[in-house]
């Protein structure tokens, strides 16, 4: 079986993939290292390439920000395939509002540890979660390292790439508010999906893995 690297979203860890079931592989779950203030997330995939010794013919899986990392991972080493939730590919499937951030940058101003306090704020726009998962999301949050919060909100911001790797697998919802499926192409669309159905969808999502898995 292939080597499966797991990478979480901006704000959590890899306990969101708790209800992901991968079929006894080995598997890494890569946790976020802290940044140069210079780092692009092209120059922190490489880190966490050599970080966790990832090698070619591996699998990599990304949620949202984990999934534009595993792209760019395999666009650096022949990966055996990238799956990315909930996640983008392309800059080009960016939201419109990345453009207002860039020009009203006001992230900057911010302290990080703001962003790190507000789950409350913040969850509404992910959609509905139970008590459970909702407990785990505010923990995440609240445990994240505020310098790497602020770093990767600008990176993502300023994220160029039109390259699509071999053997990308992208799956997505249709009422993610965060990625807009209709900015997206080539995508398995879960109807109803939300930004966070990696918690709350999961069956349908385990049932896409399991061939790409078992391949």
């Amino acid at each position: 079986m292939s080597k499966v690297y797991l990478i979480a979203g901006l704000g959590a860890d890899t306990r969101v993939y708790n209800n992901i079931d991968l079929y006894d592989h080995d598997v890494t779950t890569v946790d976020w290292i802290e940044p140069n203030k210079t780092d692009s997330l092209s120059t922190y995939a490489q880190k966490l390439i050599n970080q966790y010794h990832i090698l070619p013919n591996s699998i990599i899986i990304g949620n949202s920000l984990g999934g534009i990392l595993a792209v760019e991972i395999a666009k650096k080493i022949p990966v055996k395939a990238t799956i990315i939730i909930s996640s983008i590919k392309v800059s080009a499937e960016s939201p419109w509002y990345f453009s207002l951030f860039r020009t009203l940058p006001i992230y900057k101003i911010i302290p990080g540890k703001v962003f790190t306090s507000l789950g409350f704020m913040i969850k509404p726009l992910f959609g509905h979660m139970s008590t459970e998962d909702a407990w785990l999301f505010n923990d995440m949050l609240k445990n994240s390292s505020p310098t790497f919060v602020k770093w990767a909100m600008g990176a993502i911001l300023y994220w160029k790439n039109d390259i699509i790797p071999n053997n990308l697998h992208h799956i997505t919802g249709d009422k993610d508010p965060i990625f807009s499926f209709r900015r997206i192409s080539n995508a398995t669309i879960i109807k109803g999906g939300t930004h966070i159905m990696i918690f709350d969808r999961a069956k349908e999502i385990n049932k896409l893995l399991k061939p790409l898995l078992k391949k």
